[in-house]
């Protein structure tokens, strides 16, 4: 088919629409508050309605993120960015022509000249950046919402850290305690079976901050192996004003990790597999519980101190 002699076949219409119900964040999305309008404001004076208008030139029609290099658009001037491309198929949402390659050059040039607020300006993040430099800085603001530490399972739940704290307690049922000095208990009545699915997490609200433990069993290559390790609910910045030690033996025999906490920014998974905690292997686990050996009984100490 032609670059503009066609048009596209019916079928497309139910990837338009599903490509609109994919989206679940979007700069039109924060568009809807008071803040909103003032993180997607353009240049200067976020309230000046021509900055809206350039604004909504911008703004792909089909996810409603801002487009950035290549911006396509059809024969007719409809205008749409590189991914939102692929998913409906190389049909131009608008006027159903086939998009072909054609960039739209003018636009692109145009966004070179904006500056734009943080999308995180409301949480306190009031930097402006160059059109093309805002998402990049956005990917690592340190204002920026913080994942759920739950590693239980896969938890979409993004907010600061008062939201998540209450987050964990309500809807994770996570044990919360105060104080910076803990023993942690781990009992489990079949050690043999060991899985990734074994874990434990308790938060500790010390220095007037929360710290995640973790606690779990889980396969090193072929080795089964238990982990405890402590995360910080803040940035790295925070974490590193903070250490802890870790503590685990029996009977004369005793291993002990002194570590900075990582950042929840860091995931569950990441801190995991960078081993950055106390391993304790199974021998050793079944040798620190004692008995028989048919049944896991460990005691973890820890203690979290501010550094000065």
């Amino acid at each position: 088919m032609s670059l503009g002699g066609g048009f596209c076949k019916e079928v497309t219409e139910s990837c338009i629409t599903s490509a609109d119900s994919d989206v679940q964040t979007s700069d039109a999305e924060l568009g809807s508050s008071t803040y909103g309008k003032a993180a997607l404001g353009l240049g200067g004076n976020p309230g000046n309605p021509s900055n809206y208008d350039v604004h909504d030139l911008l703004e792909c029609p089909v996810c409603m993120n801002l487009m950035y290099p290549p911006i396509y658009q059809c024969p007719n001037g409809h205008t749409l960015c590189s991914n939102c491309k692929v998913r409906v198929h190389n049909c131009c949402p608008a006027c159903r022509h086939e998009l072909g390659n054609i960039r739209c050059l003018a636009l692109e040039k145009v966004a070179e000249s904006l500056e734009l607020p943080c999308r995180y300006q409301i949480m306190g993040c009031h930097d402006i950046f160059p059109y093309y430099s805002k998402l990049k800085h956005e990917k690592h603001c340190k204002y920026r919402p913080f994942n759920c530490p739950y590693a239980g399972a896969d938890c979409s739940v993004t907010g600061d850290i008062p939201f998540l704290v209450m987050h964990l307690k309500n809807d994770h049922n996570v044990d919360m305690h105060d104080g910076c000095s803990f023993n942690h208990r781990y009992v489990k009545s079949n050690p043999q079976e060991v899985g990734n699915a074994t874990w434990m997490l308790t938060v500790f609200n010390c220095f007037g901050h929360q710290f995640c433990l973790h606690f779990e069993a889980f396969l090193l290559g072929m080795a089964p192996v238990y982990m405890a390790f402590l995360r910080f609910m803040g940035d790295e910045d925070g974490a590193k004003q903070f250490s802890y030690t870790l503590e685990v033996g029996r009977n004369g025999r005793k291993l002990t990790w002194q570590g900075i906490p990582r950042s929840i920014r860091d995931s569950h998974r990441k801190v995991r597999d960078s081993q950055d905690g106390l391993i304790i292997q199974r021998n050793l686990a079944l040798l620190f519980s004692g008995g028989d050996k048919q049944e896991l009984k460990m005691k973890i100490s820890g203690r979290i101190w501010k550094e000065q």
